[in-house]
């Protein structure tokens, strides 16, 4: 009888190819809190409750509007109008995933930072919408005052224009799905993929044999055969690269031989020097990896240990075993898998010698395979661009639009209590922002305008494209998969664009 999939691998079949059981758990022991019960913030929680989110709790202390029941659809339309706006959605998204505990939360927000601080550290991450200023500063001070605490989403929108910022001290990636692939170490051929590339006789073998040859022995063996006529030393000038390229087409057979001709298309492996990658050896220099303890973070463990691996010869990463697709018969290419097997997993015993505290064998395992893809992003508290107005003349500078959607949007919520939007209004508290040694940038008017027409407009296409970016954003943050926008992400639908600040 054949296998069949569990019920849970089969509902999750499609995200689980792409952050796999590891990512899918990190979701499903994952409690998000999320302000706000707002039609932004439920189809954000829609896109976190689909793919299995563990637990979430909206915390919201208002009643359902006419308004909310006119664009929110996680909310009945009038039947839902006078009753709780957190109880009714959580309600409505609980039923989309029976597996996934939703929480109403009537408290007052303001109330809880008052009075129970700790209440908001407790959770994974934080994800607020058009949170008031005034609290959206205590919340944020509060959050980055201790490393521990977790990262806070911060959502803003008006109308077609929309925000987020995702406020968190340092975020460490193993699983980063880089485009760049693992070195294959052809130009530093370990010891079993050498005598099997010197075995082979080229002259003397079936065509048909000649033919299915991958072109990783045949890089080895070209590359052997130039350094004993050249000193031992790789293709260094244009002409011997040249020179290089024709001999491995001169081993050819018959003219239709294709791992001959990728062979060639893959010869630079052979002068590009397998080593450390720049922005690996950077990750070296981090401050945790002087003051490691057995409290340490497992990654930081592990970046210690690749360290050490990477002193001793031949002062590579270590080895994987994934090998890419080529032009070879069946037999040829799973013999050289075994070989990049075999080494991979004696580069990883090596690797484990020089770890000194016990860690999962499945994270190592991860660790290994994407050693060429670590990431650590360092973050920053919200509110450090407006902070600095030298920061915001260079983004004014760089990115205009981008900068205008942001100054627009921290100018309506700098807005003191009472006092009318208007572009005039608007324009004052975003010149003040950006001090007065500077101007605001030529586009800053059309979308100052945009805020001021729609300045508590929470429209269900603007609300349903951030529901799609942020929880994407949040899925990279809690899975520790991919790599998360570090900055402002603006928005805007009217000429249906994204930036980055």
């Amino acid at each position: 009888m054949s296998h069949q999939p569990d019920s849970k691998t089969r509902r999750y079949d499609r995200q689980l190819r792409l952050w796999a059981a590891s990512g899918q758990s990190a979701l499903e022991n994952a409690h998000l809190l999320v302000i706000s019960g707002s039609a932004t913030s439920t189809s954000i929680l829609k896109n976190l409750v689909l793919p299995g989110i563990g637990r979430f709790t909206i915390l919201d202390h208002s009643q359902v509007t006419p308004e909310d029941a006119g664009n929110n659809f996680f909310l009945e339309g009038p039947a839902s109008i006078g009753k709780s706006r957190a109880q009714e959605a959580v309600r409505l998204l609980g039923e989309l995933n029976e597996g996934v505990v939703g929480i109403a939360d009537t408290s007052n927000v303001e109330e809880l930072l008052e009075k129970n601080p700790s209440y908001f550290t407790s959770f994974s991450i934080v994800i607020v919408h058009n949170l008031e200023s005034k609290l959206l500063d205590k919340l944020s001070t509060l959050l980055w005052s201790e490393d521990s605490f977790p990262p806070l989403v911060v959502v803003r929108s008006a109308g077609f224009l929309a925000e987020f910022f995702i406020q968190f001290h340092g975020h460490t990636i193993i699983e980063s799905h880089s485009e760049t692939a693992p070195s294959l170490r052809i130009d530093k051929a370990f010891p079993a993929l050498l005598e099997y590339s010197m075995s082979l006789d080229f002259a003397n073998m079936d065509p048909t044999d000649h033919t299915h040859i991958p072109y990783i022995p045949i890089l080895v063996r070209a590359l052997q055969d130039w350094k004993t006529t050249h000193d031992g030393r790789p293709p260094q000038t244009y002409q011997e690269k040249t020179a290089f390229k024709k001999t491995i087409l001169d081993m050819k057979v018959k003219s239709d031989e294709e791992n001959f001709d990728e062979a060639e298309s893959q010869a630079y492996r052979c002068w590009t020097e397998t080593s450390v990658p720049s922005d690996i050896s950077a990750l070296f220099q981090d401050p945790h990896l002087s003051n490691l303890s057995l409290d340490s973070p497992p990654f930081f463990h592990l970046l210690e240990a690749l360290r050490k691996f990477t002193l001793e010869p031949p002062h590579t990463l270590p080895l994987t075993s994934t090998l890419p697709d080529m032009k070879a018969n069946t037999d040829r290419y799973i013999h050289l898998q075994k070989l990049y097997k075999a080494h991979a997993e004696e580069d990883k015993a090596r690797f484990k010698s020089y770890l000194t505290v016990p860690i999962d064998d499945a994270m190592i395992d991860s660790f290994v395979k994407n050693a060429h893809a670590l990431r650590i992003l360092r973050g920053k508290k919200w509110g450090t661009l407006d902070a600095d107005q030298t920061l915001l003349a260079n983004a004014v500078a760089s990115s205009s639009k981008q900068a205008s959607i942001h100054l627009s949007l921290s100018a309506l919520s700098a807005l003191k209590h009472g006092v009318a939007p208007t572009v005039e209004a608007l324009t004052a508290e975003a010149q003040a922002l950006l001090g007065s040694g500077a101007e605001l940038p030529e586009e800053f008017g059309e979308y100052v305008g945009e805020i001021a027409r729609a300045p508590t407009a929470d429209l269900p296409n603007t609300a349903a494209l951030l529901g799609g970016l942020v929880a994407q954003e949040v899925i990279k943050v809690i899975t520790k998969q991919y790599v998360p926008i570090e900055s402002y992400c603006t928005i805007d639908l009217v000429e249906t664009w994204t930036g980055i600040i």
